[in-house]
């Protein structure tokens, strides 16, 4: 094993880093988005596999999303509620409220403006995706 020279920083970590402070600031948005468009309560399984479905945010890292989203319950913006299951522990199911609904729009303009201005700044490059695939797939957790 060869390691990096000082003032060569180590790639792959870099990249890591950088993703892993975009997942922390998209997390949020990308849960209440959808939730928001569920037509009913969901629980954490199923909105990690609706994540996944969308190449998103949290693939694979379905124990990162209850965190996030007893934050944003107990931010007023989410409502949940237990059941028991047939198939094993009691699951606790998760709505979008009113108020997380106002966020939520907010929050995808915000995203919108910032994803927009981050492409203009970037010119070229945001027209021209890396052929990187761990970049290209979207692996933001």
């Amino acid at each position: 094993m060869s390691a990096q020279p000082e003032h060569e920083p180590d790639l792959d970590l870099q990249l890591r880093k950088f993703q892993k402070e975009l997942s922390a600031g998209t997390v949020s948005l990308a849960l209440l988005a959808v939730l928001g468009d569920a037509t009913e309560p969901m629980y954490g399984y199923q909105i990690a596999k609706r994540l996944e479905q969308l190449e998103g945010v949290l693939s694979g890292k379905q124990s990162a999303l209850y965190p996030v989203l007893r934050g944003l319950e107990g931010n007023g913006l989410l409502e949940s509620f237990v059941e028991p299951s047939v198939s094993g522990p009691p699951r606790r199911y998760y709505r979008i409220n009113d108020a997380g609904r106002v966020v939520l729009a907010r929050w995808a303009d915000a995203w919108r403006a910032t994803r927009d201005s981050v492409d203009a700044v970037l010119g070229p490059l945001a027209a021209h995706p890396s052929t990187d695939s761990s970049v290209s797939r979207g692996d933001l957790a």
